[in-house]
């Protein structure tokens, strides 16, 4: 069954798409990391190191639910076989029997955050139609209009249909969803990434999208990560996040990358 956690009236619940290597050496991801650094990293979540070095990383989603209400599903997976992420990332993935086993219907999603446009956070918000067909889809003004930086065939295959639908909804910057849940403009990772926060009177849950892709990133920060767009960006706005965070009591993090899908920031 997948692993939840409850916040308040909200049970947030981490669904596997996949997982398997990363298709560069780490070492390369994080080209100013430390030997100690690395140590640590691997002390504190041996789950994404291979026996043989390599970096290991599922690829999740989560799904934010009150009761037997409507859901909100943050970010969409490798996708099915043929999918963008597929010449890299381990596709088919399996988040249709991930939701079934999380007692979640399709029809049930209402809206879909897509926190980036990178392909493994994509794959099955569009399968021909929009897979999750009562939803509104959401993005980032500044995600779109930076649409060269992504795969060529995003236009026709994720936006063009979504718009067809009407099911594409353009955010700017902080946004409430629903009570308790708001999207956090974090860009860097890509221009309009966005996070989301979960908060209750003693608790809050920060789903971290690529703000945070490795546990190197807690054991520093400021570490620049390869893919990222924009690095300066991107540590300003980790250091943002995570020292807020820090400040509001219990704080916990869930992460599509890390070994473990709900930790306490550290």
């Amino acid at each position: 069954m997948p692993v939840t956690h409850t916040v308040g009236s909200i049970t947030v619940t981490a669904l596997v798409d996949a997982a398997g290597p990363f298709f560069q050496p780490r070492e390369e991801a994080f080209p100013d990391a430390t030997p100690a650094q690395w140590r640590e990293a691997d002390r504190r979540d041996p789950d994404t190191v291979t026996p043989d070095g390599r970096w290991w990383l599922p690829f999740r989603c989560f799904a934010l639910r009150t009761g037997d209400g409507p859901v909100t599903l943050i970010d969409a997976g490798v996708g099915p076989a043929g999918s963008l992420a597929a010449s890299w990332a381990p596709a088919p993935g399996r988040l249709p029997a991930e939701l079934a086993a999380a007692g979640v219907d399709p029809a049930d999603v209402r809206t879909v955050v897509l926190t980036h446009l990178h392909t493994d956070h994509v794959g099955w918000a569009v399968v021909g139609t929009p897979y999750f067909r009562n939803a509104d889809y959401l993005l980032q003004r500044a995600e779109l209009a930076a649409l060269d930086r992504f795969h060529p065939e995003l236009p026709a295959r994720l936006l063009g249909p979504l718009r067809a639908a009407g099911q594409l909804r353009v955010v700017d910057g902080d946004t409430d969803l629903t009570p308790g849940v708001r999207v956090l403009s974090t860009p860097g990772h890509t221009p309009g990434h966005q996070s989301v926060l979960v908060d209750s009177a003693d608790e809050r849950l920060l789903v971290t999208g690529d703000l945070l892709v490795h546990p190197l990133q807690l054991v520093d920060p400021t570490l620049a990560y390869a893919h990222e767009e924009d690095p300066a960006t991107a540590r300003a706005s980790r250091l943002r996040l995570l020292s807020t965070a820090d400040t509001r009591g219990r704080t916990i993090l869930a992460t599509p990358h890390l070994g473990r899908p709900f930790s306490p920031l550290p």
